[in-house]
């Protein structure tokens, strides 16, 4: 689904870098700025340093004139207002209305009927989009502009202390929404870890046999079930096979202590 994320009049250029920044770490490109206070504000020195790398969406980003031009292609239209209106459109949490909108998105999808009808209004070319909109740092959004949306999306943060800064803001809703689509896999910061065979953990259990035997904890005449508890014991760990060399050094030196001293 085509999502856009619409910043309208932004008075601080690093929050469009912010915004660029949040938008690429989930997987979002699609950026168009309305009538910011700077209008070189995508080349700006601020701008540049908070987004941290996500160049490409700076420079993919579109400034205009109007919120009109801004919503081209655009279908759902969810607001970011945090003070109430008089009326309006309802006020939900972003999770809640993202589950609701993609649960009526998959029921559109399974109607071949429906597919045909949208297929014939908006051509071969035609698709769906939500479009986020951001109001200014200074005044928020304009009641007009949030008259014209299908939803107030209302981040749930404490009662006593609800103020967010504007790229605090996006980097949530573009949190919530990629998770909706199906969020990214996480990433593992250390290589998953081979687990020592049963050969390994046999001859490790060998060593520990002869060790334990050296310091007279362990009587071969009658070993009880020492050694069956030790396996289990083993087993349940999952030894890798460096813990297995550990545990091997170990019952080396054991034996060697309890060896008479020439």
């Amino acid at each position: 689904m085509k999502t856009r994320f619409i910043l309208i009049q932004t008075s601080h250029a690093g929050n469009v870098g912010a915004c660029a920044r949040a938008m690429k770490t989930m997987g979002f490109d699609d950026l168009v700025l309305v009538k910011p206070r700077w209008a070189n504000v995508l080349r700006r020195e601020e701008t540049i340093q908070r987004a941290s790398g996500a160049l490409d969406v700076l420079n993919n980003a579109r400034i205009v004139d109007t919120l009109d031009e801004a919503l081209d292609g655009i279908s759902h239209l969810c607001a970011t207002a945090m003070t109430p209106r008089d009326f309006g459109p309802p006020t939900r949490a972003p999770r809640e209305h993202f589950e609701m909108l993609l649960k009526k998105e998959r029921s559109a999808l399974d109607s071949k009927d429906l597919e045909a009808e949208i297929a014939s209004e908006n051509g071969p070319s035609g698709e769906a989009g939500v479009g986020f909109l951001f109001g200014s740092e200074r005044f928020g959004m304009a009641n007009e502009d949030v008259y014209r949306c299908h939803v107030a999306l209302s981040i749930p943060t404490n009662p006593g202390f609800g103020s967010l800064n504007l790229g605090a803001a996006i980097q949530v809703i573009a949190y919530e929404w990629r998770q909706a689509l199906g969020g990214f896999g996480v990433q593992a910061a250390t290589p998953e870890r081979a687990l020592a065979d049963a050969a390994q953990v046999a001859g490790m259990l060998a060593h520990w046999e002869q060790a334990l035997t050296a310091i007279g904890f362990l009587d071969p005449a009658a070993p009880k079930k020492l050694m069956p508890r030790l396996n289990q014991l083993f087993n349940r760990a999952q030894l890798g096979g460096e813990e297995i060399h550990i545990l091997r050094g170990v019952a080396k030196a054991m034996i060697e202590t309890a060896q008479p001293k020439r």
